[in-house]
C-alpha cells in the first residue's frame, strides 16, 4: 500500500486560518494546497493554540471545511509552560485504521514536556510521530537544555522503533550538515547550527533512523531538482531569502532504517511567496 504524509510548521494556526494580513492569505493558500494533496496524514507544528475552547472550536470548524475526511487531534502548551506557546496537531484520514493517539512525556528538562511538543499515532504496522524541537534561542541560552531534550527524544524514538517501524517528522531546529543551509560559514555557532546540535542529530540517525530526503538526494545543496529548493525554512526578517534561495533545511521526515528503502518521495513542497517553513512531503510503500 502506498502512503502520503505531510509535515508543516505553520507558525500559528489561528493567524493562518483567521488572519486578514497578506501573510495570512499566503498561509491560507498553503492550507488549501495541502488539502488538495489528499495526504493520509498531515502533521502540524507550532500551532500556538490556547485552552480557549471557543476559539479552538472555531478553528476546528474551518479545518473541517477544508479537511472533511480527517480526524483532528491537537496538543497545547499547559502550565507551568507558557500559554499559547509551541503546540502540535495531527490530521489523519478517517479511512485509515483507528490509531492509538498518545501525547508523550519524555522526562524533558524544565517545562519542555508541558509545551505540547510531541504527538504520536500508533497504527497496526507503524508509528507516526511529530515533534516541535525546542529552539536553542538567540545567544544559545537554551542550548544545554536543548541537548538534554535531544537525548530524551532519541531514547523515546528508539523505544518506539523496538516495537515497529517509525515515521518521525517535524521541525527539528537543526541543520545537520553544511549542505543543509545556504551560508554555513556565516552561521557557525548560531542556534540550529552549533556543533552540539549537529552531533545530537547525527546521534539520532546513528541510533537507527534515516534522513529520507538525504537518502534520495545525498549530494543536493541549494536545489535537489531544477527549480526545486532543498531548504525548508526561509527567514522572515530577510525579505529576499526565498527569492535568493538562502534557506535552511531543518524540517525532516526520519524513518526507521529497516523501511528506508520503501521511501519513494521525500521533498519540500512549494509554498509560494510565503516565508518561514515550507511543508515537507513523504511518500512510501509498505
Amino acid at each position: 500500500m502506498n502512503y502520503k504524509f505531510i509535515s508543516w510548521n505553520i507558525d500559528s494556526l489561528n493567524a493562518a486560518l483567521t488572519g486578514v494580513s497578506e501573510r495570512a492569505a499566503l498561509s491560507m493558500a498553503v492550507v488549501e494546497n495541502l488539502a488538495a494533496e489528499n495526504a493520509d496524514i498531515i502533521a502540524i507544528q507550532e500551532t500556538k493554540l490556547s485552552d480557549d475552547a471557543k476559539k479552538v472550536g472555531k478553528l476546528y470548524e474551518i479545518l473541517n471545511q477544508h479537511f472533511p475526511e480527517y480526524t483532528i487531534v491537537h496538543r497545547i502548551s499547559t502550565p507551568p509552560a507558557r500559554k499559547g506557546y509551541s503546540g502540535t496537531m495531527m490530521l489523519y484520514k478517517k479511512s485509515l485504521p483507528e490509531p492509538i493517539v498518545t501525547f508523550p512525556e519524555i522526562d524533558a528538562p524544565v517545562t519542555m514536556d508541558a509545551e505540547g511538543r510531541i504527538i504520536t499515532l500508533e497504527f497496526p504496522e507503524f508509528f507516526v510521530t511529530t515533534v516541535y524541537t525546542p529552539n536553542s534561542q538567540e545567544g544559545l541560552t537554551r542550548l544545554d537544555l536543548r541537548g538534554e531534550w535531544d537525548d530524551r527524544y532519541r531514547a523515546y524514538l528508539c523505544q518506539l522503533d523496538r516495537e515497529k517501524p517509525v515515521f518521525a517528522c517535524g521541525d527539528f531546529n537543526a541543520a545537520h550538515t553544511e549542505i543543509d543551509l545556504a551560508n554555513p560559514r556565516g552561521n557557525q555557532n548560531t542556534a540550529g547550527f552549533t556543533d552540539q546540535e549537529r552531533e545530537k542529530f547525527g546521534a539520532l540517525l546513528a541510533a537507527g533512523f534515516t534522513d529520507s530526503f538525504r537518502q534520495l538526494h545525498p549530494e543536493a545543496k541549494a536545489y535537489f531538482a531544477e527549480g526545486k529548493s532543498s531548504y525548508t525554512w526561509f527567514a522572515q526578517r530577510a525579505k529576499t531569502s526565498k527569492i535568493n534561495n538562502s534557506g535552511w533545511r531543518i524540517d525532516y521526515w526520519l524513518v526507521s532504517n529497516r523501511v528506508a528503502e520503501r521511501v519513494l518521495v521525500s521533498e519540500p513542497l512549494d509554498s509560494g511567496a510565503r516565508l518561514d517553513h515550507v511543508p515537507i512531503l513523504l511518500e512510501f510503500e509498505l
